[in-house]
């Protein structure tokens, strides 16, 4: 089960960032921010897939912090399509190292939020990345390259994200996709499975 989260609000770059942060069991030894999907078709920090991440990095002994980006939920400014989000993301990393000290940080997200955490890579130092259902080939800024450790996983029948749209961006870095058989884009029936890959591949 996921442990109890505290919602937060914490300053960001435009607004106050509603920000749940979920506690791993025993001691802290790393840092996760979860991006969510997008919020133009309802993706909030409740999200189950964004959910079931944290459970997963929880146990694996990360503070979570899932924050809602700009002009999600009661988090202030206006969707910003992952330009501003990306300040958003590195706020909250500000608000995480300042109460947790210079743990390993992760970032993950899901669809949408996956976009918005391959862009934050690119602007600071992360000991991993999460892409699930990552939106490649979505908006007009491409997704870039990522670390080769990158843990990506991906629906073989997602049908908001082609499968083949994720290969055209991972071949020519030789990045392996973990794909689940038969699972949509929100893992529907899958989110245990998903959770215990998260866990054995990291």
């Amino acid at each position: 089960m996921l442990k109890a989260q505290d919602a937060r609000m914490l300053a960001g770059p435009v607004g106050d960032l509603e920000t749940l942060v979920v506690e791993p069991k025993g001691a802290v030894t790393g840092i996760a921010v979860i991006c969510h999907p997008n919020p133009l078709q309802g993706g909030t920090n409740g999200n189950k897939v964004v959910q079931t991440a944290a459970r997963a990095l929880s146990q694996l002994g990360y503070v979570c912090y899932l924050p809602n980006l700009r002009g999600v939920g009661e988090s202030g400014g206006v969707h910003d399509h992952g330009v501003g989000e990306v300040d958003d993301v590195l706020a909250v990393i500000g608000h995480a190292r300042a109460a947790h000290g210079n743990l390993p940080l992760a970032l993950a997200g899901f669809s949408f939020g996956g976009f918005v955490a391959a862009r934050v890579r690119e602007r600071c130092e992360a000991e991993r990345l999460l892409l699930i259902g990552v939106a490649v080939g979505k908006y007009a800024i491409p997704t870039p390259p990522v670390p080769a450790d990158t843990l990506v996983i991906h629906g073989e029948e997602d049908e908001v994200i082609p499968l083949t749209a994720v290969f055209d961006w991972a071949r020519p870095q030789s990045l392996p996709v973990l794909v689940l058989p038969g699972a949509g884009h929100f893992f529907h029936g899958r989110l245990v499975q998903l959770a215990e890959q998260i866990r054995r591949l990291w």
